[in-house]
């Protein structure tokens, strides 16, 4: 799993008919203290978040394991979103 920063969309108009109706974002990951970093990836948002929140994204095969995005040309979803997180240093 990635813990990431919904930072904006991605509009398309023309696409594969199993991705219509389907929200596009664009997640940067984060580190441990909120920061963003350098990477970031384009995940099909399956539980309604917007720009601004952390989220947690699953790629590859777990991507195909829910029942919106199962038999899909996806590899990247997010799968929750993250109210707070605790570690320990």
């Amino acid at each position: 799993m990635i813990l990431g920063q919904v930072i904006g969309s991605v509009v398309s108009t023309q696409k594969e008919k199993n991705l219509t109706g389907k929200k596009l974002l664009i997640v940067r990951s984060i580190d441990l203290d909120g920061n963003l970093l350098d990477s970031f990836l384009v995940a099909v948002d399956v539980v309604g978040v917007g720009a601004g929140e952390k989220v947690l994204v699953v790629s590859g095969s777990s991507a195909r394991q829910t029942d919106e995005t199962r038999d899909r040309a996806i590899d990247s979803v997010i799968v929750a979103k993250v109210d707070s997180y605790s570690f320990e240093r």
